[in-house]
């Protein structure tokens, strides 16, 4: 029976990916995450009975919790974090109804571990302009919403990373990088679970844009221009990211929501 403190997961699907979504706490206790070592998109792991320690962290946030079924851990932890100031719910049947959904989970193993932050860390070439933008959005959007992102030269990407802990990508030789004709971005997409239409559309356009075939999607000239502008607007490399992550948070939402809609002027002309 569906709570006044509960959201669906098909509520909650909607506003994964997008800027958005609450923070997602995955509370099952150690044995049922390892029956099931994936986490739905964007979740962090956090440990239910240590809940009156981390929740000050949550005030004035909003929250959804996860545990294996929607009972009492995420019940109960929500409960507490509404007490310490968050506007905290739990998910409608837990982990495991969202798996029975079909619904997208990311297989932890393939992530790196998180510092002491709880950041995850993903090293990468320093100038990005595509793929190295894309990449980032799709891990801050569906990953770690917490995500650090270390640009780098390109000879010392590999090295940056195996002493910080992290990830390297969009590198030659890597795991998270080009395979064939696809980009990274489609690599991701794959090896973390997330093939859902309105991704793998947005993967067609970015491969496109970034593989200089823009005949696979009429859209990848725009992104392609898009992306070398904000590349010369930007001398930081993180500064370029925040701004290609808005301006990949809008063409998300459009494979997602808007691509039959057209637009035209005058609107009253006959036909329109």
């Amino acid at each position: 029976m569906s709570s006044i403190n509960s959201i669906a997961s098909e509520k909650l699907v909607r506003l994964i990916g997008t800027p958005k979504c609450p923070a997602l706490i995955d509370v099952r206790t150690d044995g049922d995450f390892a029956s099931d070592p994936r986490l739905i998109p964007g979740s962090m792991r956090r440990s239910y009975d240590a809940a009156s320690e981390w929740a000050a962290g949550f005030r004035s946030r909003s929250a959804v919790v996860i545990c294996r079924e929607g009972h009492q851990l995420s019940q109960g932890v929500a409960a507490l974090l509404r007490g310490a100031g968050s506007s905290a719910e739990f998910l409608e049947g837990g982990f495991a109804g969202w798996a029975r959904s079909g619904l997208p989970l990311v297989p932890a193993s393939k992530l790196p571990p998180r510092n002491g932050e709880g950041r995850t860390i993903w090293v990468t070439r320093e100038r990005p302009k595509i793929d190295r933008i894309a990449c980032p959005w799709l891990i801050r959007r569906f990953v770690d919403p917490h995500a650090l992102f270390l640009f780098v030269a390109s000879s010392e990407v590999e090295a940056v990373a195996a002493k910080f802990g992290g990830a390297s990508f969009d590198i030659e030789g890597t795991f998270w990088s080009h395979r064939g004709e696809a980009c990274t971005f489609d690599v991701m997409i794959d090896e973390l679970g997330l093939a859902a239409p309105a991704l793998l559309r947005l993967a067609t356009i970015v491969r496109a844009a970034d593989t200089s075939r823009l005949d696979l999607a009429p859209e990848a000239p725009g992104l392609l221009a898009a992306s070398l502008g904000l590349s010369r607007m930007y001398a930081d490399d993180l500064e370029q990211l925040e701004a290609g992550i808005a301006l990949y948070d809008a063409f998300y939402r459009w494979s997602r929501d808007a691509t039959a809609e057209t637009h035209n002027w005058p609107t009253n002309k006959k036909g329109a």
